[in-house]
């Protein structure tokens, strides 16, 4: 029997060595390589699902196909009858794809899962834990379904989950074994880190196991047709934990992030074959689950601010999504003579970039005070038509004057004060008119081709940061 061979993988980029380096070439990382053992000559079992190879399943082989021989018709998605992920997912889940769903421990990655599953009562659903007993998400589901979304028969769960199934399993081999049996439609792995395979000797969680795990669910789901979730962790540096060629072999990775402080969550997409990257959605934790938020805008502003210094409303946009975002500064003098910086939801770079244009273009002194910048609701923004009301609240905060209420602004500023359009100006207003906003302050090149009788709010073009500030403040 040939000897194994010993390999080194990045865990951060997923680059292999054939020895141990200190400093990552690819991706410049320091002691990310972690050891691992290749076997020398293919496993006949690898990849077998009921008893055969799964890419020759049925007796069928891979043909050289001409391009104008494909079909080129989309395939009807599977409805997740949940509106928010359907668009982060482009739509509906795309039959025979991959998903990996990524988050911080105890953020609601199984809870999202467990109640996705529980609302599809017309697919069988095959649901494996490798980390829950099947007690535990019994309990689980009772608690999501007590909510009143599903009803329930003497305390039991109503007959018409009988498609959904539990399989409390680690081992890969075992897993195929009950698939072959039950015939899922759509199946659920929670999580892949907990998965392990005969064909590789080391423990589940490792490079290897995570690796060959994802490659056999993949080879599965495009030659059966059958989707799969995966549910993945969050290493302590915030990325998903095993090497990048995970995020490789899915079709689709979606994050849920939030802070569990807050009872906010999103789901952002980060990669995604069959539909845009640039959806999220929200949703609320509570206690019988994750409610969906189809209007954030109502719960992320308070309504008791008036008369507070430091505060700016922005219409922001994430991905297609416009909503009104609370923006908070506060402003003071440096205690120990070196000011501090602090964002909090917001790039910290680019608050500094700010704070340089409100010193240098607008003439005030902030050298010698802390600044501290705080997205209400535990969001994180990157829409860059925040910058104007990130402005507005570090100068209302330093003068401590309140902005007056009914008024909310989008505009991103540039090196020389000028504020720049945005994209997406009429959403931004429709959005910020249906919540009642009386005025708006928006860049003055946006009103181009913009139908102003339409919107009863009143539109307040500026081409500088000091023309917008002199609309607020007088």
């Amino acid at each position: 029997m040939a000897k194994d061979k010993i390999a080194y993988v990045c865990e951060n980029c997923g680059q292999e060595s054939a020895k141990w380096i200190g400093k990552c070439p690819a991706c410049g990382q320091w002691n990310t390589f972690k050891e691992i053992s290749v076997p020398s000559s293919p496993s006949k079992g690898r990849g077998s699902f009921g008893g055969g190879s799964i890419s020759n399943r049925g007796g069928n082989t891979a043909k050289v196909l001409r391009l104008r021989e494909i079909s080129a018709k989309d395939e009807p998605r599977v409805d997740m009858h949940d509106e928010e992920l359907n668009r982060v997912l482009g739509g509906g889940l795309v039959p025979g794809s991959i998903v990996l769903l990524g988050g911080e421990p105890g953020i609601g990655k199984s809870t999202l899962s467990l109640q996705t599953a529980l609302r599809m009562p017309e697919k069988k659903v095959l649901y494996v834990s490798g980390e829950e007993s099947a007690h535990q998400l019994k309990m689980r589901a009772e608690r999501i379904l007590s909510n009143g979304q599903l009803t329930m028969d003497n305390g039991q769960l109503h007959s018409s989950l009988e498609n959904f199934l539990i399989l409390c399993e680690n081992s890969l081999e075992a897993i195929f074994d009950h698939i072959k049996e039950v015939q899922p439609e759509l199946v659920v792995i929670d999580s892949i880190q907990t998965i392990s395979t005969e064909d590789v000797e080391s423990s589940p969680g490792s490079i290897s196991q995570v690796r060959e795990c994802a490659s056999a669910l993949l080879r599965f789901a495009k030659s059966s047709g059958v989707p799969v979730i995966l549910i993945g962790h969050i290493t302590k540096e915030g990325t998903l934990a095993g090497p990048k060629i995970l995020e490789h072999i899915v079709d689709t990775v979606i994050q849920f992030e939030g802070d569990q402080h807050y009872m906010y969550r999103i789901l952002r997409s980060i990669k995604n074959r069959f539909g845009s990257t640039s959806e999220l959605g929200i949703y609320e934790m509570q206690e019988s689950g994750l409610r969906q938020v189809s209007n954030p805008s109502e719960l992320l502003l308070t309504q008791d601010h008036d008369g507070l210094s430091g505060i700016a409303i922005s219409s922001a946009i994430e991905g297609i999504r416009p909503f009104l975002v609370e923006t908070q500064a506060l402003v003071s003098s440096a205690a120990y003579g070196t000011p501090q910086r602090t964002a909090t939801g917001f790039d910290q770079r680019r608050l500094n970039m700010l704070l340089a244009v409100l010193e240098k273009r607008v003439g005030f002194k902030l050298m010698q005070k802390d600044v501290f910048i705080n997205i209400a609701g535990g969001l994180r923004v990157t829409d860059l038509a925040m910058d104007l009301s990130v402005i507005a609240a570090v100068l209302s905060s330093n003068v401590d004057t309140p902005i007056e209420s009914g008024w909310c602004m989008a505009g991103e500023v540039g090196l020389s004060g000028e504020v720049r359009p945005v994209n997406r100006i009429e959403q931004r207003i429709a959005e910020a008119e249906k919540l009642g906003f009386q005025h708006m302050i928006i860049p003055k090149h946006n009103l181009s081709g913009l139908n102003t009788k339409k919107f009863k709010i009143e539109l307040h073009p500026v081409r500088k940061v000091e023309e917008a500030l002199r609309e607020l403040f007088g």
